[in-house]
């Protein structure tokens, strides 16, 4: 996680410090994660950040340094980004996806009738959904990235909020039309007491059927489960599209 620990806004599900004002940027630390990346030797890195509203760019370059850092000094590694909204700011979005990132993440959270409860009220659903679509459709008209194909889509949705079936399947059908290809579906699990509300503990069955559901209606990937979050295996999505994309079919998933 990169911008500091301090989010600059107030989600009812999160446990990351809020404040009106996040942490001073570093400025070395797109070098500071490119030197961790290559001692660690990962072939593959998810960079995720707090809310940055504060900052003009609110942090789109700085994801962007820190792209470029992972890259040059580690040109084997494949790497992901779960961004912000950007308050649905085209320049920031485009900011970002020029660093050719290989995976595009942004999480719409939960289902459309719960955002406004738990999400902060500068968040939306309708701005997350423009932000996949934008990311995507700049994506294929660039056509930029890694084998010269688009950048892949991802969004993620926690469960166990109070959603009903049937939201859970119309916000599938929304990320598709907003291009989203890759999807994590996984359990809430409230922080706190002060924190919004568990519903309920979703059975992992149920969420075989989501996952089932998910690929029928045209994701290319989804991992859903009880313990799966928003980068999750995130590695063996990417392996698994591009053994996809090569070879039209799938190699079998660990654990399966």
């Amino acid at each position: 996680m990169v911008l500091g620990d301090t989010c600059t806004r107030g989600c009812r599900f999160c446990a990351v410090k809020t404040a009106a004002k996040g942490l001073e940027v570093d400025s070395f630390e797109p070098l500071k994660l490119a030197q961790t990346v290559k001692e660690m030797n990962l072939d593959y890195v998810v960079i995720t950040s707090v809310d940055r509203d504060d900052l003009p760019d609110q942090g789109a370059q700085h994801f962007a340094q820190c792209i470029r850092a992972v890259k040059k000094m580690n040109p084997h590694t494949r790497v992901e980004v779960l961004v912000p909204d950007f308050r649905g700011e085209k320049k920031c979005i485009e900011t970002v996806l020029d660093a050719q990132p290989d995976v595009f993440g942004h999480n719409i959270e939960t289902v459309k009738r719960l955002q406004e409860k738990a999400r902060d009220r500068r968040a939306n659903y309708e701005q997350s959904l423009f932000a996949l679509k934008f990311a995507s459709e700049w994506s294929k008209k660039n056509n930029s990235n890694f084998l010269d194909s688009p950048v892949f889509i991802k969004s993620a949705a926690m469960l166990g909020l109070g959603e009903q079936k049937e939201e859970v399947l119309q916000a599938m059908d929304d990320l598709l039309d907003a291009g989203t290809q890759l999807l994590s579906l996984g359990q809430y699990l409230q922080p706190s007491l002060r924190h919004f509300p568990l519903q309920r503990f979703v059975h992992p069955a149920e969420f075989g059927e989501f996952q089932k559901t998910a690929l029928q209606k045209g994701f290319l990937f989804c991992q859903a489960g009880p313990f799966v979050r928003s980068s999750y295996k995130a590695g063996e999505f990417f392996v698994q599209k591009q053994w996809k994309a090569k070879t039209g079919g799938l190699p079998a998933l660990a654990g399966n």
